[in-house]
């Protein structure tokens, strides 16, 4: 035992030895730094290298458990403000932005919103079915068609990077009748189920109206885009929607209008067999679609000396018209 404390003693005393040895300052400042800063990576190494054996310890605690280690070490949601139904959003929705849009996976959501719903891909175009709504979503396309419904999607359908087409949020929430709900305090978005599909276009779609306004979209505009299109259809709904006086309140009044749209005038226009093409951009617009470029816009012309060029705020040239408010 005297051994013992005496081997303990000995080793003290040389330790503060060593000490007082290293206070010397015999080393020139920046190597004083430089050792320091050795410490520091040496100390942060240890860190790294205990961090990394507790993350072994813990995905082979999970392993036991029977816990996907990939998938316990990311949360369900990926940025934790998406919920369906009470629920965190699966990982499989993969949720990201395009152009200030929440966009998902549309297989994802569907699946997320009806457990049973059927999809199919055939390389180019996603089918979703269930016993109430019938959806298909075309890469590449300005929309989705949803129960006969047309659903416009200015930053077109997509594929991510994960090879799954993606739609936007509140169209994908829109086709199945779900509520979107977001919380601008949290950044929290909730999407809570409806009554699981869409009304169905035949029974939405009024089709006085929309006799009316695939044929103008068609005279007017029939040669150029579908936002083209959309967009002479949406200065109609413009002003059928203005509040003021200016204008009457259903589309074919609008369209009668005096000195406004002479193809009605002339009986030209109801004789008219609109175009494909008219019908969707029609529908797109009747079901809320529009050009953020004419946003607002309540004429447009193709003439450089027209009324509205000479008495009226331009607010952009768009296809083949300029537009004014």
């Amino acid at each position: 035992m005297k051994r013992k404390l005496f081997s303990a003693m000995l080793g003290a005393f040389a330790l503060l030895l060593l000490m007082g040895a290293a206070s010397v300052p015999t080393q020139p400042a920046a190597a004083l730094l430089a050792e320091e800063e050795s410490a520091v990576l040496s100390n942060t190494a240890l860190e790294t290298e205990a961090q990394s054996l507790d993350t072994q310890f813990t995905q082979a605690v999970e392993a036991a458990t029977g816990i996907d280690p990939t998938e316990a070490a990311v949360p369900v949601s990926a940025s934790g403000t998406l919920s369906i139904n009470g629920q965190p959003a699966p990982q499989s929705l993969n949720q990201r932005n395009v152009q200030n849009t929440t966009y998902v996976a549309l297989a994802a959501m569907a699946q997320a919103l009806t457990p049973y719903a059927k999809c199919d891909w055939d390389g180019s175009t996603m089918t979703i079915t269930t016993d109430r709504l019938s959806l298909t979503a075309k890469v590449g396309q300005l929309y989705v068609e949803a129960n006969g419904r047309y659903l416009y999607i200015p930053e077109q359908v997509q594929l991510d990077e994960a090879g799954q087409v993606s739609v936007p949020l509140r169209t994908a929430a829109k086709a199945f009748d779900a509520r979107v709900d977001y919380d601008g305090a949290t950044a929290a978005i909730t999407v809570t189920s409806g009554s699981g599909a869409i009304v169905p276009g035949d029974s939405f779609y009024n089709q006085g109206d929309l006799f009316w306004l695939s044929r103008v979209i068609y005279r007017e505009s029939g040669n150029q885009s579908l936002e083209g299109q959309m967009a002479v259809g949406n200065v109609v709904l413009n002003r059928v929607a203005d509040p003021t006086p200016a204008f009457p309140n259903t589309v074919e009044e609008v369209l009668a209008q005096k000195n406004q749209f002479s193809t009605y005038a002339s009986g030209v226009l109801r004789k008219t067999e609109p175009s494909p093409s008219s019908i969707i951009a029609a529908k797109l617009v009747m079901d809320g679609g529009v050009v953020e470029e004419t946003r607002g816009a309540l004429y447009f012309d193709s003439k450089a000396n027209s009324w509205a060029a000479r008495n009226k705020q331009l607010i952009t040239t768009f296809g083949g018209h300029n537009f004014y408010g």
